[in-house]
């Protein structure tokens, strides 16, 4: 009776709980989409009220304001190439130090672990100069080289493990074909790399799209700014417009939203293929 008991009460209780949690993520986004759906004078005489009239007035005007077509494009152009670059170089670098057992590879695998707890706002000084001195500055390629290298240690640590699960005896079948090391890693090793290399894409693009630092100091022409910095030019340290400031936050994390429903399902088949050991 008692066992009986607790269980129903866990049930209630992980239940509430549930919906709570859900609720507290939820609702500042559905007052975003409804606050940018409102008259200025609307939400002047009650902010936190119901709306009287719902316009898309607020959309239409931040995308003139921000330029989202061409900014849209500049993010996308960013965020594709720092994605290519990273899983590439990524995949290629994690394969021989999950298979190579001496210490100099040990070593080079926590060098790049130890990799991802160095935090950007430490280096933008130095990568500055870096990119100065090679020309690099206000160029699509400078900020693609910064974000793969920021990236690319937690590639390696997604790659890494995940390789080490794969079983050697299909490399070791391979050989006996006569394929070379890099044969059997775009014939074989490569395809079982699929599931990781989306949640490893997912988590990239989140983090190169909503960047606003990188494209903020290395790059100088309004052309090729990105949406996020765009969008960051209507707060205003005095006065922040609620009904032009949302819908630019809006637009400019649409195409995520675009992007994670598209990939949701091998997402969670990656993280799930993803947790091993490494």
């Amino acid at each position: 009776m008692i066992s009986t008991l607790w269980r129903r009460t866990s049930g209630t209780l992980g239940t509430v709980l549930l919906c709570l949690g859900t609720l507290t993520f939820v609702l500042p986004f559905l007052f975003t989409v409804v606050t940018s759906l409102r008259t200025a004078a609307d939400v002047a005489r009650s902010p936190l009220g119901f709306p009287h009239s719902l316009t898309l007035h607020n959309f239409t005007e931040a995308f003139g304001q921000i330029h989202y077509g061409r900014s849209a494009l500049n993010t996308l152009l960013i965020t594709g190439l720092s994605c290519l670059s990273i899983t590439v170089i990524g995949s290629l670098a994690s394969y021989p130090l999950a298979r190579i057992t001496q210490n100099w590879s040990t070593w080079v695998y926590r060098l790049f672990i130890l990799g991802t707890s160095v935090p950007i706002f430490v280096v933008v000084a130095p990568l500055y100069l870096l990119m100065r001195d090679l020309n690099l500055l206000d160029s699509y390629a400078g900020v693609v080289i910064i974000y793969t290298a920021i990236n690319l240690p937690v590639a390696v640590f997604f790659y890494t493990s995940f390789v080490r699960s794969i079983p050697v005896d299909l490399e070791e079948a391979a050989a006996l074909d006569g394929c070379g090391a890099l044969r059997t890693f775009f014939t074989i090793i490569l395809p079982l790399l699929r599931p990781i290399t989306s949640t490893l894409l997912t988590f990239v693009a989140l983090q190169v799209w909503n960047d606003l630092l990188v494209p903020l100091v290395f790059l100088q022409d309004p052309d090729k700014r990105t949406v996020m910095v765009n969008a960051y030019s209507f707060i205003d340290p005095h006065t922040v417009q609620p009904t032009t400031l949302f819908p630019a936050a809006l637009l400019g994390v649409l195409p995520l939203l675009l992007i994670f429903v598209f990939l949701q399902r091998h997402v969670v088949a990656g993280m799930s293929a993803g947790a091993v050991k490494s």
